[in-house]
């Protein structure tokens, strides 16, 4: 079988650096407590977070699998607790909130089923906003890459096949790309999945990259565009100062996450001027990132997630709802799931009402 025209080169992709962003490689600690002082625990800090937070408006991003789902073997079981999926609404209801996850967007939402989120999946390649009924689809924003579909039907076909051999290796069709597992391979097996996403790219790599997550190897469009960009447009189509008239400094945005991947959004949060973004590691080990919090798990991201809502409940910070009390910029009718609402005519009238669909970027 073949993935394309041309035949299969053995090296991997051509580098081009000005498709990824820099992210710390460097050791800077001694052990994990030593690592904690860098990214304090965002539980055992809490009162320094909520005196960064207060009488501001939080905007939420989360990734799905290891930070409010665990990680688990089969990732067609990675399922969300009830709990979790409670602490996720009621922060929906009081601050705008997106899932960007490297899973394919309706996947997630699979997962999820919260409509009133939006939803950026395939590591933000596809980009949803909020339903405005539950019968619905939800609202397109956008899609830097609207070609890579059929280019992955043709990489996950291949790749299926190649990898037949490799004991423990799974596929993933993720629509906007396509990702090898490797979690369930012995070690010895490591090097030849490896091999097959490298054998991929090299056979469209004016088209294709490679990308690494938590023992899974990936193929992607070869475009400019990441989590963090993601999270940036997603920012930009709230437009939060316009719609509420907050000034800089007034909104501080949060990014959960445990991949490499995320380290793109926790790169873009560390750009926010005057500490309004603030990216939160998930992990047990210590390992370089440019987060400014950690948690060790989604156990704590939950009891996390709550203490968010609590702010908002108790006035320390800003809500959608307080947005709407205030007379600020316009009703979002005070529904306040994930920015939408409805207007007195039923009409929504959230961020996802106002878009320009059909918006879309070029290959790099």
């Amino acid at each position: 079988m073949t993935l394309s025209s041309g035949s299969l080169a053995s090296q991997g992709e051509e580098e081009h650096p000005e498709l990824s962003r820099p992210r710390p490689t460097e050791k800077y600690w001694e052990d994990y407590e030593d690592w904690k002082t860098h990214h304090p625990s965002a539980i055992e800090s809490f009162d320094r977070f909520r005196a960064a937070a207060q009488g501001k408006l939080l905007t939420v991003f989360l990734d799905y699998d290891g930070t409010i789902s665990d990680i688990v073997s089969n990732p067609d079981k990675a399922y969300m607790t009830d709990e979790m999926r409670d602490a996720v609404s009621r922060v929906a209801s009081l601050y705008p909130t997106a899932i960007i996850s490297g899973r394919s967007r309706e996947k997630v939402y699979d997962f999820v089923r919260l409509p009133q989120l939006y939803y950026a999946g395939s590591h933000g390649l596809d980009i949803v906003g909020p339903k405005r009924d539950d019968d619905d689809d939800h609202v397109e924003l956008h899609q830097p890459a609207p070609w890579a579909p059929a280019v992955m039907d043709r990489v996950y076909r291949w790749c299926k096949e190649a990898v037949s051999d490799i004991p423990g290796a799974n596929v993933e069709h993720n629509k906007f790309c396509v990702s090898v597992h490797y979690r369930n391979c012995e070690q010895k097996w490591w090097g030849a999945v490896q091999d097959v996403v490298h054998r991929a790219v090299a056979a469209d790599p004016k088209r294709l990259k490679k990308a690494e997550g938590r023992k899974v190897f990936e193929v992607k469009p070869r475009v400019a565009w990441d989590k963090g960009k993601a999270l940036s447009y997603l920012l930009g189509e709230l437009d939060l100062h316009a719609r509420y008239g907050y000034a800089e400094g007034e909104i501080m945005s949060l990014y959960f996450g445990d991949d490499h991947t995320d380290e793109d959004a926790f790169h873009e949060l560390r750009e926010v001027p005057k500490e309004c973004g603030a990216g939160v590691i998930v992990s047990t080990v210590p390992k370089p990132s440019n987060a400014r919090f950690s948690v060790r798990d989604p156990g704590e991201v939950l009891v996390f997630l709550n203490k968010l809502a609590d702010l908002a409940e108790s006035g320390v910070t800003k809500s959608l709802c307080t947005s709407v009390a205030s007379g600020k910029g316009r009703s979002t009718g005070g529904r306040g799931e994930g920015g939408g609402g409805s207007d007195s005519s039923g009409h929504s009238s959230g961020p996802e009402a106002e878009t320009n669909r059909g918006r879309r970027g070029e290959a790099a």
